[in-house]
């Protein structure tokens, strides 16, 4: 099991729980934290017992977006994985989740601050919950800078372009209740007990068959922009073989003798 200075990672049954772990800067971007994010991800792909990840941050904190004092000039920690980023240029945007996407579920939990790049990680996550208290927001503009890790992209995707064009425009905060109420999150609970919630919502997830759960999800990203003619064949193509799958059987089998189901990914 992985994991940085700037990012822990653990098991909690069949969820992975990654950790933003940089509460003295309210879990900023830094190289130690794109590392663990990038090497979470695959571990996570990689792993047949994993069937769920969690990401969350420590500190009452979810991310503040990328270190602006870095990025003025004034170093990041870190730099002995620099080689890592040389091996792979592209490892900053697969952590972010701009240019990879987990094949299981990711829950994001979310307290206290969750903007600029924050929010931009938020956007690659599938599942959302949030304390009560928790920030949101894309600052870039308000700082003369351009929030590249996909906003202009997927927000307006993901919620009514008037939405997405005035957060991106405007460079506010936005409360857990707004941002709920235009689409960005699913739920909004007392502050100090989202991780818990997304936990609940992992073990849901956990419960069901592994196999339908990823091609489900990636279905859902497949068809998502395709016309509905071309959607619904590119659906019955990920999702037809799932029903000749032993997992199929046994969700039947389970259900028949009303007990729950035993997956093996088969």
């Amino acid at each position: 099991m992985g994991g940085t200075e700037h990012l822990t990672v653990r098991r909690e049954g069949a969820t992975l729980v990654l950790t933003l772990n940089r509460p003295d800067a309210r879990n900023a971007l830094s190289l130690p934290m794109l590392v663990g994010l990038h090497d979470g991800w695959l571990e996570a792909d990689a792993d047949d017992g994993i069937r769920s990840i969690v990401l969350t941050g420590s500190g009452g904190s979810f991310c503040a977006g990328m270190d602006l004092k870095a990025l003025a000039g004034n170093g990041m920690e870190g730099e002995h994985y620099r080689d890592r980023l040389k091996a792979d240029p592209d490892l900053h945007w697969k952590a972010m989740l701009r240019h990879h996407r987990p094949r299981k579920p990711v829950i994001a939990a979310v307290e206290g601050y969750c903007v600029a790049g924050g929010t931009e990680i938020l956007q690659g996550t599938d599942i959302r919950v949030a304390g009560e208290s928790a920030t949101f927001g894309l600052f870039e503009v308000r700082r003369g800078l351009f929030p590249i890790g996909g906003s202009t992209v997927r927000l307006q995707r993901q919620i009514p372009r008037t939405h997405a064009l005035e957060m991106l425009l405007t460079g506010r905060p936005y409360s857990a209740r707004e941002a709920a109420a235009i689409g960005l999150i699913g739920h909004v609970v007392p502050d100090g007990t989202a991780l818990d919630q997304a936990l609940r919502i992992a073990e849901q997830v956990n419960a069901c068959g592994p196999l339908a759960v990823e091609a489900v999800k990636a279905s859902v990203y497949e068809t998502a922009e395709l016309t509905e003619t071309d959607g619904l064949a590119s659906e019955l193509a990920r999702g037809w073989p799932v029903f000749d799958t032993a997992d199929a059987k046994e969700g039947a089998r389970a259900f028949a003798e009303k007990r729950p189901p035993v997956y093996k990914r088969a």
